[in-house]
């Protein structure tokens, strides 16, 4: 790891007048960086994920690998991507780097942890106490408000109108500790919005297919606004920080501006295309086995209505 790549994450090379060495190709796939406070995070939600699936596998229990790969590997390996790779080292170098990291956090991150299933595999491998108090927590008055489509579609939304256009933003470039609470909260955002939309999960509230896919063609797009409204700004976010920088290699501020606004609205757009595709198969297979349960009843009424008709002491039909 290099002396720049320590550097960056604590935010010295805006203090110190260092030059950050240029982003290349090689740099972006090697430079990678440790972040203690995320890996610890994600490395003791994979441990208890897993271990949740052998205490689950260990007394004869089934669990799809699909799951646990949706949820360690792309779930969790996306936030490492986002965390340990090249784009923590230049995330506070370079707005477009960042906003490739918000991304990752705020969607991709959510989407695949939900598919995961945490919640159901904690409630089906903690002891009764643990089991209780989850569902305590689920069936909160908090969880309710906050799962409820307005309520967490409006936070979801609000959320990158409030961090980039005050001084959020470049408090979150100075502050190591809020640096990392802003990508704890890029997590958080995501899951309030995608668990109740996607999630395999018991929620305290969980709207409809129509409904779910409706949110999605009606919060999603407006990513693509807060990215318009980044390019098309002719100041630069978190100027101060940016030019003490002294940066003279890449694209320009505002050019990096523009790119960050451009990979905000295309990857919101790209991201929203995925989730309705994903609702509209899951809907689809809720509709086949909803018509499945009612084939199987209108069964078991016919053959009791068969039975009713029988004569007394006749065999039943195929006897």
């Amino acid at each position: 790891m290099s002396a720049w790549t320590a550097a960056a994450g604590l935010g010295a090379h805006a203090t110190s007048g260092h030059q950050p060495p240029p982003l290349t190709p090689l740099r972006l796939l090697s430079e990678w960086v440790f972040e203690p406070v995320p890996a610890i995070l994600i490395a003791v939600t994979a441990g208890l994920y897993v271990y949740g699936v052998h205490r689950l596998r260990a007394r004869g229990d089934q669990w799809s690998r699909w799951r646990t790969f949706c949820f360690v590997g792309l779930g969790l390996g996306a936030a490492v991507l986002a965390t340990q790779s090249a784009l923590a080292a230049y995330d506070t170098v370079l707005i477009s780097v960042h906003m490739v990291q918000h991304m990752l956090l705020n969607m991709v991150v959510p989407i695949f942890l939900a598919l995961g299933a945490p919640i159901t595999l904690a409630l089906r491998t903690l002891p009764r106490t643990g089991r209780r108090r989850l569902l305590g927590v689920l069936h909160s008055r908090i969880a309710r408000v906050l799962t409820f489509p307005l309520v967490a579609g409006a936070i979801f939304i609000a959320n990158p109108f409030i961090l980039y256009f005050s001084g959020l933003y470049e408090a979150t470039l100075r502050h190591p500790v809020l640096h990392d609470l802003n990508h704890l909260h890029f997590v958080v955002i995501g899951c309030l919005w995608f668990w109740p939309l996607i999630g395999l999960d018991p929620m305290p509230y969980r709207a409809p297919y129509p409904l779910r896919m409706l949110g999605v063609f009606v919060t999603l797009p407006f990513h693509a606004f807060v990215g318009v409204a980044i390019m098309s700004a002719t100041s630069v976010l978190a100027a101060d920080w940016y030019l003490a920088l002294n940066r003279d290699w890449g694209p320009g501020l505002l050019n990096d501006q523009q790119a960050a606004g451009g990979i905000l609205w295309a990857t919101g757009d790209l991201v929203g295309l995925i989730v309705f595709t994903v609702l509209f198969f899951q809907w689809a297979s809720a509709s086949e086995r909803e018509a499945q349960r009612e084939d199987r009843r209108l069964d078991r009424l016919a053959r009791a209505a068969a039975a009713d008709q029988r004569p007394p002491g006749a065999p039943a039909a195929g006897v």
